[in-house]
């Protein structure tokens, strides 16, 4: 009895694990001696075309190996290209740019008496010869500078400096630090700005005695071969007004009425390598034969005159003064 039980199960779980269903199956009567064996596999794929198809759904992955402590060598930098990661190493580099030399490299000697020494004397014929042995480095810097100027001609060239030249100036009047860095390097601009604080700059130009000229140039390279800068050296002669008032409105220095001449070597650098790069003032060369500057005169705000501290007498005097008001002063006094 329990042989026939256990063949009604088998068949029914064999109909039930192949999907089909129970009535459409052939009729096995449960028999005593129904030596019958359950079919492990299920089959799924009824229709075998899409078979492959199917098997594609899975992807294996290779998963890495946390156990290994590898050393960052090239079998292990290998294995990350091949897993798309990017090799890392063991130091952090940050970019850097450098956007402006820390100095005036190969400085302009101003030749003493700037042209007034006639050239037949033996000081003008000793700047004669100086000017023409300096003459070739500069032709030849300025040659490389074309190449990366577009439509470079002198006189625009010279223009183009003398209009950098005043905005930077009148940059400073407003105070506008912005504005100021796109017309002087980070070099100046410290040196720029010093002491301006509390301060009213009255600034113009009012005429060029003598047209700007290049007296010097030069292109060198920082770091690598081809990262360049150029550094040209601009000769102003011109006419300006300057006033300087202090925080009261009192003049320190300068007026704003009285023209002064004004001679400036100004230094103007550039990034070649850099495609965005623009001319920027870099420096000022003084002299040593140049009369020095006038020194601006210091204003100081006058300390409080301490008052008197009154004296024992008169603080009860008025000690007494409030105790009794002056107004009962003058009537009689009753019991």
């Amino acid at each position: 009895m329990m042989s026939t039980y256990k063949n009604v199960i088998c068949i029914y779980g064999k109909y039930m694990q192949n999907n089909l269903p129970l009535m459409l199956g052939r009729i096995n009567y449960p028999v005593s001696n129904d030596n019958f064996q359950q079919v492990r596999n299920i089959k799924k794929h009824w229709n075998q075309k899409y078979r492959k198809a199917r098997a594609q759904k899975v992807i294996k992955v290779k998963l890495p190996k946390f156990d290994e402590n590898e050393s960052p060598t090239d079998a292990f930098r290998t294995k990350l290209k091949e897993a798309g990661l990017l090799p890392q190493r063991d130091w952090t580099e940050r970019p850097i740019f450098i956007s402006c030399t820390p100095s005036i490299f190969e400085r302009y000697i101003v030749p003493e008496g700037d042209g007034k020494f006639s050239p037949l004397t033996t000081a003008g014929i000793k700047q004669k010869f100086e000017v023409l042995e300096k003459k070739s480095k500069s032709f030849m810097a300025l040659r490389k500078i074309k190449m990366f100027e577009d439509n470079y001609t002198s006189e625009t060239f010279r223009d183009h400096l003398s209009d950098i030249y005043k905005k930077a100036h009148e940059a400073l009047c407003r105070k506008d630090k912005d504005e100021i860095l796109q017309y002087v390097t980070e070099t100046v601009y410290p040196l720029l700005i010093h002491n301006v604080e509390n301060k009213t700059l009255v600034w113009k130009f009012v005429e060029s005695l003598q047209p700007p000229r290049i007296v010097h140039a030069r292109v060198t390279n920082i770091v690598t071969k081809h990262n360049e800068y150029a550094q040209v050296t601009v000769r102003f002669h011109s006419q300006q007004l300057l006033c300087i008032y202090d925080r009261f409105g009192r003049v320190l220095l300068g007026s704003d009425t009285i023209k002064k001449d004004v001679l400036d070597y100004i230094v103007f650098e550039k990034h070649l390598a850099n495609e965005y790069g623009t001319w920027r003032i870099h420096g000022k060369i003084i002299p040593d034969w140049m009369k020095p500057e006038e020194v601006s005169t210091f204003t100081y705000r006058l300390p409080k005159k301490q008052e008197e501290e009154p004296s024992s007498s008169d603080s009860a005097v008025e000690s007494v003064a409030k105790v009794v008001p002056p107004e009962t002063l003058d009537k009689p006094h009753t019991t």
